[in-house]
This record gives C-alpha cells, structure tokens and sequence, in this order.
C-alpha cells in the first residue's frame, strides 16, 4: 500500500512512501522490546546525556526540520521554527528534572522501612497527529525514555516524512538502536498493534473518535493508556478586561497553527455590555493576519492540511449560517491551489448551532453574548470537551475562585492557553484523561512498585562444635 504526503499548500504530492509490511513491523516491534531490556537498566546520567545530545541536535537542524513539517502540513514556517525549538525546551527539561521527579518516595507504615519506587513499563505506543508533528511526539517522547521505557511511534499519514526524520534525529543523537522506532501502517494497522504482546502501553493524541477506538482496544487488553483528544475551549472576556489585550490575545489563540489546535480557543463568550467593542477589536486585529505560502516567513496563516479538513469545516461554517449565525469576517474558502480557508468570525452564535456544539478544526471563531460570568460558565461547561480555557478579568482572585466552575484541564487567567514542560496537560469529559508534561507526565508511564522492609531478623548464633 502506498502512503502520499502532499503538500496542502499546492495539492502537490511531494513523496510516496511504502506502508510497512508485516515483517517490517515485527522487526520495529522486536527492536523495540529486546532494546527495553538494556535501556531500562542505564542511568539516569546516561539517558540525560543523549537528550541534551537531542536537543542540540534539533537546535543545529532547526531550518531542514522546520521545512519538512511546513511542506508535509502547512505550518507557517516561523510556527515550525518554534516548535522546534520547544522540543528542544522539553528534551532538556527532563534530561534535568527525570531523575528528581522518579526519586523513590518514603512511605510511612509498620516496616522498617518502606518506600514506592518508580519502574518503566516497557514499548510505549505512541498514536500520534500532524498538526503539531515534532511537539506531540517529543511530549511523550522525553519523559517517557527518560523514565526507562522504549518507543514505538505511528504518526499520521500525511507526515510520514517527518515520522522518518524524528527516527533519524534520535539514531543521529547516539540513542542505542531500538529504543526509539517509527512504523509506516495506516490507521487500520492500530488495533493489531495495541493488541500485540510486546505493547505495553499506548498513547493518543488524536480525535474524540480515535480516543474511543483505542480505548476499547486497550480496555480489551488491559493496557495503561492516555488520551489527549479534542476540544471546543472557552474564551471568556468579562467586562472588566483589557479588550484590547484579550481582542489581540483572542488572535493568536484562534488562528496559530491555522486554528488546527485542540487547545486553541473557540468558543468567545463576552459580557454583554462590552461585546461590541470586543468583536470589533477582534475582527480588526483578525483583519490583519496574512495569507499566504506556509515557507513565507511573513504569513500568518497556511492552508488546512488535508482537503477533507476544509470540507468539514466550510460545512460547520454554512451549516451555522442557515442557523442563524451572522458572519462578522470571512467565511469561504479562498480560491486557488491549496486548501486555503479564510480567517472567520461567527456572530450571534446559540448553544444549538453547529460551530458551538462540535469542535472547529479550523480558522473559525464562534463569539456568544453573556448576561454575566455565571452564565459564561455555565455555557462554558454545556459542552463535551474540556481540555483547557480562558478567562479575562482584571480582578484576579475573583478568577481563580470562578477558575474552579470551568470544567477543564486548564484555566488560564488573562492569557492564552499553552502548554509547556514545566505544566501538567490534558483534559476531562471527552477532551480525554491522564496527563502529559511536568512531573505527573512521567509518571503516566512506570509502575509504582511498593518496597516493604520488615523487622531486622536476629541472627541464630552458629553452635560451636562439640570438642
């Protein structure tokens, strides 16, 4: 079977890659299980040093690595440059906190002694999507190996380029052969993959759906899993915010990466008394973004990678209309080659249209008027996702009291969502459980094994010998 990545920006193919065979596979599956024998016995010092190894090895290839991702999925190449450069972040960050954050913990009990230590599974499958190609695997990635257990990596289709490189980048470094390997297979592959024996555990990042299938799958098999899915994240502007700060924020937590995020913002609920206001400060800095060639180190926004995005998204977008949603920017796609979509704002959106109900994996932004913030939140919540949110206010305190209301991963106050090393991310609801990053990431992936030490046993004194 043939795998084409094409360039979303021209509709060009760029390469044909064979699918792995069976034999392929198995030998990906064997490297990785037999390697995991070894590797979970070298030191911490030794894994740090090949992820320093790492990271500098992405730092020096930050140009070839940043194009592979624009061309394969359209990234605006400044945003390929820094998500590079932010592998780079997480692969230091655990080269220097893995060895603290699995530090054995003493317990206290009846034992002499008696303490839990942190010990790693085995092969991680790693389930990964293209939208942020280097950053999803490189989350799971460096805490996961720093913690002793072995890769597997299926990525999506339409970066096989890129899953090759990541490959490349971790051989390149001096990791030992097998601790790290990427599979060519289509998403019908997965199943038999998680259910092989040598799997023992997997991750996702992907959609509501995929979470669904491949937890079942794991279920069935009884293996740890960790989902990262979908959202619709709020945006809450109050009407004691700095509209201007929270109208150019609004900007970039919608469009980056093309609006493709599943924690960009979506859903913007604004206090009725300063909405207009808002809106027209949004739409006005909205206005500004540039269109144009992902290579382009002036565009803003790239094409949607796939054709079929586009396609689902367009329907989102009329779909509302004919709902009664008013367009305040945008709204078709552009003409021409690429999957182009032009930067949207929805107005007068209802809980009941389709832009507020389903996620939008797009440039698309829905704005809902709100009496107060009770009933932000309480349209906040009315969703099935909750990966993340934002809230915008000048009175702090009042927001981290609200903060516990939104039904979320994540709050943040008076700035856009992101995620970094340093901070536990994921979800609830069908945005998905079990968390990445920060300490509680590495410890998704190790068994916490009890260590029981029971009273000193007094010695039998040795019976001299009868003279």
């Amino acid at each position: 079977m043939s795998i084409q990545s094409i360039n979303p920006a021209t509709e060009e193919v760029l390469e044909s890659f064979e699918a792995y065979n069976k034999e392929q596979i198995d030998a990906a599956l064997e490297d990785a299980h037999n390697s995991f024998k070894s590797w979970r016995k070298t030191s911490f010092a030794e894994r740090s040093k090949l992820f320093h190894r790492l990271a500098s090895y992405m730092r020096e290839n930050k140009a070839q690595l940043a194009r592979i991702a624009s061309l394969e999925m359209g990234k605006p190449i400044v945003e390929s440059e820094a998500e590079v450069e932010k592998c780079a972040l997480n692969c230091d960050y655990y080269a220097d906190n893995a060895e603290k954050f699995l530090a054995p913990q003493e317990m206290q009990s009846n034992a002499t002694k008696s303490y839990a230590s942190f010990q790693p599974l085995g092969v991680v499958l790693a389930l990964m999507p293209w939208n942020f190609p280097y950053w999803q695997v490189m989350r799971f990635a460096a805490p996961s190996l720093m913690a002793g257990n072995t890769a597997i990596l299926k990525h999506a289709s339409n970066v096989s380029r890129l899953s090759l490189e990541i490959e490349k980048m971790f051989q390149a470094s001096g990791f030992p052969h097998g601790v790290f390997r990427t599979v060519l297979v289509p998403g019908a592959e997965t199943e038999a993959l998680i259910k092989d024996p040598r799997i023992a555990a997997v991750t996702l990042t992907g959609s509501e759906a995929a979470g669904t299938k491949v937890a079942a799958t794991s279920g069935s098999v009884l293996k740890k899993h960790v989902l990262e899915l979908g959202g619709s994240d709020a945006y809450i502007v109050l009407a004691d915010a700095d509209l201007d700060a929270a109208a150019k924020t609004a900007v970039q937590a919608r469009y980056q990466n093309t609006g493709q995020s599943c924690i960009a913002a979506k859903r913007f609920f604004v206090e009725d008394s300063v909405a207009d206001e808002f809106t027209e400060k949004f739409v006005k800095y909205t206005s500004q973004l540039r269109i144009g060639d992902p290579l382009d180190r002036e565009t803003k926004v790239g094409p949607l990678a796939r054709k079929d995005l586009r396609e689902t998204l367009d329907k989102q977008v009329q779909d509302s209309l004919s709902q009664g949603a008013k367009l305040a920017l945008g709204g078709k796609k552009v003409e021409g080659n690429g999957y182009y979509y032009e930067p949207t704002i929805l107005v007068d959106v209802q809980p009941e249209m389709t832009v507020f109900k389903e996620e939008t994996f797009g440039p698309v932004a829905a704005v809902i008027r709100v009496r107060d913030a009770q009933q932000a939140i309480e349209l906040a919540n009315a969703s099935i996702y909750g990966l993340s949110s934002n809230l915008w206010t000048r009175n702090v305190d009042r927001a981290q009291e609200l903060a516990k209301e939104i039904e979320a991963g994540g709050v943040f106050i008076n700035g856009m969502t992101a995620s970094a090393p340093s901070l536990p991310f994921g979800g609830v609801k069908h945005s998905g459980y079990g968390r990445e990053l920060s300490h509680f990431g590495i410890q998704e992936f190790v068994n916490v094994q009890t260590i029981w030490i029971g009273p000193k046993v007094e010695e039998t004194p040795t019976q001299k010998p009868a003279e």
